[in-house]
């Protein structure tokens, strides 16, 4: 078997995401996977190379179909002064669901960082990334904010809600209100008539 066509390797990339992200790289067996792609592993092998592939193609499409659209009012030409705010404020919302339909199982690239398989330096170079557009898309959003503070109190925040979003994800699997708590410290500051008290 030779590469799938585009529409069922999307579907097939789409199944194995929410397998590594629900249970990790290591936690996701082959036969997990073939379970949940509706493909042998062989076929795996010949479509992505390895589980490590079908693993690298997840990570782009979380990156794509998770993270970049949530993203993208702070990604605007123009940042909406409300932006940032919105962006921690609909997260923490989404932590708290009683459902647990929507952020159950965190984030795939925090898991990511804390497992084993971040010790790969090429893994270790995507979560690195997606830290670096976390704080540039953050900071964007607190420059619209916070026009006139200076740069150095803009950075001090940015660092800050990175962090606070970082532990809040790192920690809804077990206590979803511990994880709102941090966010619920970063909007504090945001809604401050100054970032720096």
């Amino acid at each position: 078997m030779g590469r799938l066509p585009r529409f069922e390797t999307a579907a097939v990339v789409s199944s194995a995401r929410e397998l590594f992200w629900r249970e990790g790289y290591e936690g996701a067996s082959v036969s997990a996977l073939q379970q949940a792609t509706g493909l042998n592993s062989s076929s795996i092998y010949h479509a992505f190379g390895s589980k490590r592939g079908l693993f690298d193609a997840a990570i782009e499409d979380y990156l794509a179909s998770v993270v970049r659209p949530g993203l993208a009012r702070l990604r605007a030409e123009q940042v909406d002064p409300e932006a940032i705010v919105d962006y921690l404020a609909t997260v923490r919302e989404l932590v708290l669901d009683p459902a647990g339909h929507t952020l159950p199982d965190g984030c795939l690239l925090v898991n990511t960082a804390c497992s084993g398989i971040a010790r790969d330096p090429e893994v270790a170079a995507v979560v690195s990334a997606y830290r670096s557009e976390l704080a540039e898309s953050f900071g964007r959003g607190i420059a619209a904010r916070f026009p006139e503070a200076s740069a150095a109190d803009r950075e001090h925040l940015t660092r800050t809600c990175v962090a606070s979003l970082v532990a809040a994800l790192a920690l809804t699997r077990v206590d979803g209100e511990a994880a709102a708590g941090f966010l619920e410290s970063a909007l504090a500051l945001l809604r401050r008539p100054h970032p720096i008290a």
